[in-house]
């Protein structure tokens, strides 16, 4: 025992006053996994966003562009839209798709033929243009590439006989003696007769009333005339047959017996 005492504490049998015990628990199994790309993007759309206050006027006020100059091309190329436009009958807007220049150069000859001239404009050039004249209910087709099909006269019939053999170009409207029209409008209008035709008709229909009233007017004298050469025809075979002419009795006074 002595011994024991003198000797180290962990040789005596010495516990220490603090003891861990160990409980037993369940292993973990779920770990931290990253959320769904669509849910991240839901939470992200749905996130709520307080409403930003409002800053001062001098903040909110766009500062001021300088104002670019106009070069002289630029201006050149406008005059001549105008121009286009008021000594030009018929203004046809098409879609330009990409076609090879030989077939270009086809098209320039095919429309030559019936005074047709094809002219590759600018949105940038035309839309300023249009909208400061008569023609601005045209600028919703200038959106893509066009082109202008340019005539002194009405050759709507021919022009589209002759796109009919192109799809690369496709007709979108037209402004025909001053008169905005759509495709649908064109084609009806290509179905028209022509100017002279219409004329004659017009002239036709406008003889027509005052032939019918003048003999309208002309018939009630024409029927008295007759019946009194009817009359005098049944009084010369009266005559002639040796007996006197029946006419009518004249009216006897009231003092005569």
């Amino acid at each position: 025992m002595a011994a024991l005492s003198g000797g180290a504490p962990w040789r005596t049998g010495w516990l220490p006053a603090l003891r861990l015990a160990r409980r037993s628990s369940k292993a973990v199994t779920r770990h931290w996994k990253a959320m769904h790309l669509q849910r991240q993007k839901l939470m992200a759309v749905t996130e709520y966003l307080p409403p930003r206050p409002p800053g001062p006027e001098r903040c909110l006020r766009p500062p001021q562009q300088p104002r670019q100059e106009d070069n002289g091309y630029a201006r050149l190329l406008r005059r001549q839209v105008e121009e286009v436009f008021r000594d030009s009958r018929m203004v046809a807007v098409c879609q330009y798709n990409a076609m090879p220049g030989e077939d270009v150069v086809l098209l320039r000859h095919y429309l030559r033929k019936h005074n047709i001239e094809v002219k590759f404009v600018l949105n940038e050039i035309v839309r300023p243009v249009l909208s400061q004249s008569r023609y601005r209910n045209l600028l919703p087709l200038f959106v893509g590439r066009n082109i202008l099909l340019v005539s002194p006269e009405t050759k709507a019939k021919e022009m589209l006989r002759v796109l009919k053999g192109v799809p690369q170009v496709n007709l979108l409207g037209a402004c025909i003696d001053d008169t905005i029209l759509s495709r649908q409008g064109v084609e009806n209008f290509a179905k028209l007769p022509p100017l002279e035709a219409s004329q004659g008709q017009t002239l036709g229909a406008l003889a027509l009333l005052p032939s019918q009233t003048c003999s309208l007017l002309q018939r009630g004298a024409a029927h008295l005339t007759a019946l009194l050469d009817q009359h005098i025809q049944q009084l010369r075979d009266g005559a002639g047959q040796g007996g006197a002419p029946t006419g009518p009795e004249p009216p006897q006074s009231p003092g005569t017996p």
